[in-house]
């Protein structure tokens, strides 16, 4: 299909008529689509309000009906949850598409770059900020380079090529100053032939949002060198960002779990240390729980599991660290290797249908560190093997440890309060925002990353909680 006859299904899907940027970036991606380079890549980026989901949702509907192979993937099962949502088609997360498991070796499962068998598909990754290739420790996955083998997973298929969509204005991947996924000169890097096309002008309508007018507000200081203050944020004329006393919080937390529900609320902190704070206090003074685990509670992965799904049968490749999982039972809880340990039945909100029963850590629950630290981890290990010592063969001790329940619990955390990293490619109804204590000197594009991130996790309603008059601009 030559590119203008593309650019205009494209047009006709989206129904709408379109800014100047998004009619140039609707006519890249045709050109870009119609290019016989097989290493062309596409890189579509934009601010929050600006159309990029829009485009984005019209590009994959379009394709879908004109009988093309696309494949959808994101970074997280949240973020791919969203995705699917927007553009109406089933979308799945980068790792349980590009990577299979390997042998069980020691104290550690972990998975090989799988072979591409697609041939003439297209491949839309949403939420690429968050792809990265430095720093996050994910060596038992093929390279420990994600966006190196996204890269190679894709083009190593059969005229299949890859588009890029994201918001370079988001906190970058841990370890890393910029999103590598987003930078054409970095995927120029490979080998490819980059496109390019960034949206920057807020649509009209979005004007009228107080999260969008704000976000952008905090965007411009990124985009245009500005955070030479910290940002003033507008509360008068919005309807959807409310300022939140500290005194007034349990309250509206009630308010917001009454009209959408559990599910579609969350806290973003700015610590781990201040997540457990709010977490702890959410389920004694909000959600009136006492016991340490109840039915209804909602939990977050913290390290990544590859027992259970196999274990249970269920189609996931593995239960990834960021994960959300909601407490249908919890049962026998014990203490064995100096930890305390539960049989849980869980559901995955974001996983339709999935559900299984697991054992949990409960130790990682009320924990300041991120999950266990190396010495617990380290300790369970060598606790489960010694209880496997007469059998006198290594490779069949393995194996023991490798089936062992208590080995391969999973490791997770109260979910009402998250860090944004976390929160990160999801979105919910209700947002609330704790910056805690800032001051000018507190003042970094790492926190202006943190505050857009935050404020654009809300979809119907953003709250900040004990915001300073000193950054109100009412």
């Amino acid at each position: 299909m030559i590119s203008s006859e593309l650019s205009f299904q494209v047009l006709r899907t989206m129904g709408m008529e379109p800014t100047g940027e998004q009619a140039h970036a609707i006519d890249t991606f045709a050109e870009f689509a119609a290019d016989s380079d097989a290493h062309a890549v596409m890189v579509l980026t934009g601010a929050a309000g600006t159309g990029k989901t829009t485009i984005a949702s019209a590009i994959v509907r379009t394709m879908v009906r004109l009988q093309q192979r696309v494949m959808l993937l994101a970074p997280t099962g949240r973020a791919a949850k969203v995705f699917a949502l927007n553009s109406g088609h089933a979308a799945f997360t980068i790792h349980r598409k590009i990577y299979r498991q390997k042998a069980f070796t020691g104290d550690m499962s972990g998975f090989n770059l799988n072979a591409n068998l697609f041939r003439d598909t297209l491949f839309v990754v949403d939420e690429a900020s968050m792809v990265a290739n430095e720093g996050m420790g994910e060596a038992n996955f093929g390279s420990g380079r994600l966006l190196d083998d996204l890269v190679q997973f894709v083009y190593g298929g059969e005229n299949c090529r890859l588009l890029l969509v994201g918001d370079r204005a988001q906190l970058p991947p841990v370890g890393e100053e910029e999103s590598p996924a987003l930078q054409p000169d970095y995927l120029a890097g490979y080998g490819l032939k980059p496109y390019c096309a960034d949206l920057n002008e807020v649509l009209r309508q979005s004007q009228l949002s107080g999260i969008l007018y704000n976000a952008t507000v905090v965007r411009n200081m990124i985009t245009h060198d500005e955070a030479t203050a910290l940002p003033k944020i507008r509360f008068t004329g919005f309807a959807d960002i409310v300022m939140v006393p500290g005194g007034e919080l349990i309250e509206q937390l009630n308010s917001s779990y009454s009209e959408v529900g559990v599910d579609e609320t969350i806290v973003i902190t700015r610590s781990n240390k201040r997540a457990n704070i709010y977490n702890q206090g959410i389920r004694g003074s909000v959600l009136g729980r006492e016991e340490e685990i109840c039915s209804g509670d909602m939990l977050m992965v913290v390290r990544n599991n590859y027992y259970w799904a196999e274990k249970e049968k269920v189609p996931l490749e593995f239960i990834a660290n960021g994960d959300r999982v909601r407490v249908q039972r919890a049962r026998r809880i014990r203490e064995v290797y100096g930890l305390r340990f539960a049989d849980v039945m869980l559901s995955f909100p974001d996983y339709e249908g999935v559900e299984l029963t697991a054992t949990v850590i409960l130790d990682s629950l009320t924990s300041e560190a991120p999950a266990l630290t190396r010495e617990q981890n380290d300790a369970l290990f060598n606790g489960v093997l010694a209880d496997y010592e007469d059998i006198p063969l290594k490779h069949d001790r393995m194996e023991k440890v490798r089936s062992d329940v208590h080995y391969n619990a999973l490791q997770v955390k109260y979910a009402y309060a998250v860090t944004c990293h976390k929160a990160q490619g999801g979105q919910w109804e209700h947002v609330y925002v704790d910056q805690g204590y800032m001051t000018d000197d507190m003042l970094t594009p790492d926190y202006i990353h943190w505050l857009y991130t935050a404020f654009t996790r809300a979809s119907s309603k953003l709250f900040l909680v004990n915001w300073p008059s000193t950054q109100t601009d009412m």
